[in-house]
């Protein structure tokens, strides 16, 4: 049970899975007010680094879940790294459908709502783990501005414009699901960067180290082609945020 290889080869070196940067992982962990002891579970968690730095810095207990067998283990790395293996917990598994025994003051899926099958459902499944007045955090994709074309849209790795909301649209989208939004922190082109841009390191890196690889003709393709598709679409269009949610 794991995620795709390609991930696991392209992200290796990422301790952040998705286009926020450290700053702005201290910049939310501040906006949610969070308190020593509060629970906090995160549903595909990566290799922990919002749970460990929150650990760390605001006393937090954490329990994350991820699929990848690789990302699980830096991240219970990381949590001995920073003195917080006592407080933060790392499970190798499938997040669909995860429910914690002990309901949680704040439920995540920082960037992985595949799991409930799109953000409703993602929303759904991190409730039935919350306990009543709790926060829900959902980090999702947005338009910064609408694609001119289908072919833009799968550019920046969507099936299709459809697949995204303008950023208008999907706060009043949490609103139609009964969710008042009372946090967001929102990604910028330079958080992008970090995370598009440190794969092309890791990909070279490791296609020097494994040049007969059966993957190596796939990462060689992707090396050659993402800084430019990266660039023209990704960069330009798509935008990405974390949102705190409580229900009405």
């Amino acid at each position: 049970m794991d995620i795709p290889r390609i991930f696991n080869i392209t992200e290796s070196a990422h301790r952040i899975h998705n286009p926020i940067t450290p700053d702005k992982l201290v910049t939310l962990g501040a906006a949610l007010r969070l308190e020593p002891g509060t629970r906090v579970l995160d549903l595909g968690s990566g290799s922990g680094e919002m749970l460990c730095t929150w650990a760390r810095d605001h006393g937090v207990i954490g329990t994350g879940i991820d699929l990848s067998r690789l990302f699980t283990e830096q991240a219970k790395y990381r949590a001995e790294e920073l003195g917080v293996a006592d407080k933060v917990m790392f499970i190798h598994g499938d997040a669909a459908g995860y429910v914690a025994d002990i309901k949680v003051d704040v439920a995540a899926c920082i960037g992985a709502t595949w799991i409930g099958g799109g953000v409703a459902g993602t929303i759904e499944l991190l409730v039935r783990s919350l306990r009543p007045g709790g926060m829900v955090l959902i980090g999702e994709p947005y338009w910064r501005q609408m694609p001119p074309t289908e072919d833009v849209a799968r550019g920046c790795l969507a099936h299709a414009i459809s697949d995204f909301l303008m950023l208008p649209e999907l706060l009043a989208s949490f609103g139609r699901l009964g969710y008042d939004v009372v946090e967001m922190v929102l990604a910028d082109q330079d958080g992008w960067d970090r995370y598009e841009a440190a794969k092309w390191l890791t990909m070279r890196r490791w296609l020097e180290a494994n040049p007969d690889d059966e993957l190596a003709k796939e990462v060689r393709a992707l090396l050659t082609s993402e800084p430019v598709r990266y660039a023209t679409c990704t960069r330009e269009y798509l935008g990405w945020g974390v949102f705190a949610l409580m229900m009405r």
